[in-house]
Order: C-alpha cells, then structure tokens, then sequence
C-alpha cells in the first residue's frame, strides 16, 4: 500500500516524491510472459534500428542528408530501445522502483529527450521531404550534408536543454522531497501537460501534416503531368500513375497515421482536462504506445526504401567484412 502520494513532474513548481509500496509480486508465469515480451520489444527496436545505423553508416553510397537525418533518428530510437524500454517494463513488471532516487530523476530525463528527439527528426524529415518534391531544382544547393549536420546537432540540443531545464530541480537535488525507497510516479498537472502538449505534439504534428499533404498534391500533380504527357504514346501509362498515386497516398498515410496513433493517446489526460500521472491505471497503455514509434520508425523510414533491403543482406552475409565493401552499389 502507498504510504503517501507519489509524483513527479515534468515542470518547476510540481514536485518530486518516492514512496514506500509493500510490493505485489505478478504469478511467475505472468512475470515470465512479460519479461519475454519486454526482452523481443526491446531487441527487436535495437535490431532495426542498428541495421539503420550500420547501413548508413558503412556504405558510401547512402552518405546523402536525408539518410544523415535517418542515421540520428535511429540513434535516438537506439536509446530508447536499449535503456528506457526495459526501465519502463522493470517499472510496471515489478509493481516497485528499484533503481533508488537517483535514476528516479534520471530516467524520465533520459526518456523525454529520446523521445523529443525522436520526434525532432521526423519533423526535420517532414521539411526534407517537402523542400526535395516542391523545390527540386534548388534542394542541393539549399539542402546540403554541412547544414543538415547543423540541424541535427541543434535538434539534439534543444532536446537536451529542454527537458534539461524542466528536470533541473530534480536532477540537482533529485532526493529532495524523497522520504523512502518505493514507487517512483510522474504526474503532470493539466495546466503542465496543457502547455507541453503544444510544445512538444501539437505544433510539431502541425508542420508534419501540413508539409506532407503539401507534399502529398505536389507529388500527384506531378504525376497527372506525367499522365497527360504519356497517354498519347503509351496506353498503359495511366494505370501506372494511378497505381503511383495510390502508392504516394498510402505511404504518407501510413507515416501520419503510426505517427498519430502513437503519440495522440499520451496527451489524452490533457485533453480531458486531467493530471498526466503514471499511477493511472491506463498510463501504462499510453507510455509504451508512444515508446513503440521508435520500434515502428525504422520499419516506416528505411523498409519503404530498396537500398534498405540490399544492405541487409550484406550484413547479414558478413559482406560487409570484405575489403572494399563500403563501395558497394546499393542504389
């Protein structure tokens, strides 16, 4: 049983506590089956997105900006898979915080800056994309590796000092308002998660959808053009460019959709004008819906992509060990 209430925040003002729970053991088979499922969601989420950063990585061939941009989001994504995930599982598995007051602090920080960083990206991504289909003729010159380094080591930054300067009262002290070893429970109060919600999901979610769907008519006009242009010499090109419509329209779909359904759920206690706490009893629901992007991300930004598949095989085969290999043609 709490001895007394246990929270935690996001923002200066809302405060730090851990306390004391009798712990309420799982039957071992129930433990088992979760940590297995923790054990595959965890491996699979680094697996994926280390085959991401290998590729990347080793082939000369993907040293572009916009795989430069998947290379930090599968190191963001790497981090979550590697640390936050078996934390968060190690949390509602065991019913008790066991990492002591220190981690109590750390962990939250470490989580919201992988997870806004994660989502940094995508929106980097979402202005990579629009500027590569609406300005073609001017993306290299205005879209070059240097610049797109910059973005990213900003992104990382802003991340970092963000959730920085809303832990800094409890990564300085994080014992502070601490009496006993127990539960550790984050709980943000509606005015907080209000606030947190435009910054951190509504205003980049905006420039996400909008740049896409801008993406979306800029790239079936282009296609009507090819149509019209092709129907003269070649019957069968229209269905091609429907099929490419479809194709288009599916996939940015997908990238919207997974986006939303991931994290929209989080900001539902905001929404409904309540505290964001992890002692709800549906917040466990919500946390890994949102950590699962990370898992989802890989399968979303690089399986869509041919080069992606190629590599794989190369690295599963060891061939990547061979002398030159990283001139391989991927593309």
């Amino acid at each position: 049983m709490l001895t007394q209430p246990t929270v935690m925040s996001r923002f200066p003002g809302v405060h730090l506590y851990v306390t004391e729970e009798r712990r309420l053991l799982l039957p071992h088979f129930e433990s088992a089956l979760l940590y297995t499922l923790l054990a595959f969601v965890s491996l699979l989420t680094v697996t994926l997105n280390l085959l991401v950063i290998i590729s990347i990585s080793h082939f000369q061939q993907l040293h572009t900006p916009t795989n430069t941009l998947l290379l930090s989001l599968a190191v963001s994504d790497l981090v979550v898979g590697l640390l936050v995930m078996p934390i968060e599982g190690l949390r509602y598995i065991e019913r008790c915080w066991m990492l002591g007051r220190l981690m109590c602090a750390l962990t939250p920080y470490v989580s919201y800056c992988m997870l806004s960083a994660s989502l940094g990206h995508m929106v980097l991504i979402s202005i990579d994309r629009y500027l590569a289909i609406c300005d073609p003729l001017l993306y290299s010159s205005k879209v070059t590796l240097n610049r797109v380094k910059i973005s990213i080591c900003l992104c990382w930054a802003c991340s970092l000092l963000y959730n920085g300067c809303i832990l800094m009262g409890h990564l300085g002290r994080p014992d502070r308002f601490s009496s006993c070893h127990g539960k550790c429970v984050v709980v943000i109060s509606h005015i907080s998660g209000t606030l947190d919600l435009f910054f951190s999901f509504v205003g980049p979610c905006t420039v996400m959808v909008v740049l896409y769907m801008r993406v979306f008519v800029v790239a079936v006009s282009q296609l009507r053009v090819i149509q019209s242009q092709t129907a003269a010499t070649k019957m069968r090109a229209a269905p091609t460019a429907k099929r490419s419509e479809r194709k288009a329209a599916r996939t940015l779909g997908i990238v919207i959709t997974v986006f939303l359904m991931c994290f929209c759920p989080y900001y539902y206690p905001a929404l409904a004008g309540q505290d964001t706490s992890t002692s709800l009893s549906y917040f466990g629901v919500l946390s890994w819906l949102m950590l699962m992007n990370s898992c989802v991300n890989p399968l979303i930004y690089a399986l869509f992509y041919p080069w992606f598949r190629k590599a794989i095989k190369l690295i599963l085969t060891l061939r990547i060990l061979q002398p030159h290999s990283q001139e391989a043609k991927i593309l």
